[in-house]
Formats: C-alpha cells, sequence, structure tokens
C-alpha cells in the first residue's frame, strides 16, 4: 500500500479498514501471527497467539514477540487520533515482562493514546492472556507526529 493512499484519510479511517478487511494489513503481522481486533479513536488492540517458531533459547516466548505485538497496539492506538496527512513513527517504547507466555497461548495486546498532539503521542498498553485475564506485560510509548506537504 503506498503513503499516499494510508496520508489520504485519517489515522482511525485506516485503522478500521484494516479491522474491517478493506485494507490491507502490515506485512509485518504475518511474522508474529497477530492482527488488529479493535479500533476505536484513540484505543486499538491487537490479538495473537504465539507458536514454537516464536521461542527464544530458554524455550520460553521470545522478548521479541511481546515488544513487536504491543509496539504495534501502542503506535496504532496514536494513529487512531491522527487527521488525515498526518503519520507517526515510535520514537522510543518500554515494554516491562511480568510472565512467561506458552506456545499456543493466545494474548490480547491494548493500547490507549494518552496524548497525540502535532508533534508527538503518547501511549501505554497492556498484553493480557484471552482465557486466563492475567496480564503478562506493560508497555508506554512515545511518537514522533509529522505532517505531510500537500501534494499539488
Amino acid at each position: 500500500m503506498s503513503m499516499d493512499v494510508i496520508t489520504s484519510m485519517s489515522g482511525l479511517d485506516y485503522m478500521r479498514g484494516v479491522l474491517n478487511g478493506s485494507l490491507p494489513h502490515a506485512p509485518i503481522l504475518e511474522h508474529f501471527g497477530f492482527r488488529v481486533t479493535e479500533a476505536e479513536e484513540g484505543r486499538v488492540s491487537f490479538e495473537g497467539t504465539p507458536e514454537a517458531h516464536h521461542l527464544n533459547p530458554m524455550q520460553s516466548i521470545h522478548g521479541g514477540w511481546y515488544g513487536a505485538i504491543l509496539d504495534s497496539a501502542l503506535g496504532c492506538a496514536v494513529m487512531s487520533k491522527l487527521p488525515k496527512g498526518t503519520i507517526y513513527t515510535t520514537l522510543e517504547y518500554k515494554v516491562n515482562l511480568i510472565r512467561a507466555i506458552r506456545p499456543g497461548q493466545a494474548m490480547r495486546a491494548s493500547a490507549t493514546a494518552g496524548h497525540v498532539g502535532r508533534s508527538t503521542g503518547v501511549a501505554t498498553a497492556e498484553l493480557y492472556g484471552v482465557e486466563d485475564g492475567r496480564l503478562y506485560a506493560t508497555a508506554s510509548t512515545t511518537c514522533l507526529v509529522m505532517s505531510l506537504p500537500e501534494q499539488g
């Protein structure tokens, strides 16, 4: 998908298009095995199930899987508050791992944008087990917000 298509709509419209299948999701989601399950203004959720190919040498789910699903939810929560013609990129994010995830265990990452202004956006997220409802990780981000010049 071209940047022109993405910036031709608000961030919320883009996220809702991904959610309802009218727009393609980011290719990286295939590798990590998660998908958008909620998209409202300032709140986005992803669900996914890490598998054996996401294990680290200690035979637990690699911290990168936690980071990927949480970073996706965090950035998309910020994106959901952006007007047409505006994009974002992650400046930094922090993840606190609380407990180990087992392969095959369904997880839900839910993020909420706290502030989205002209130059920055911040959001927080939690990662819960879908079946057990337990908290597995928390995260926060700061994103750079950029307005693109109008073409014409």
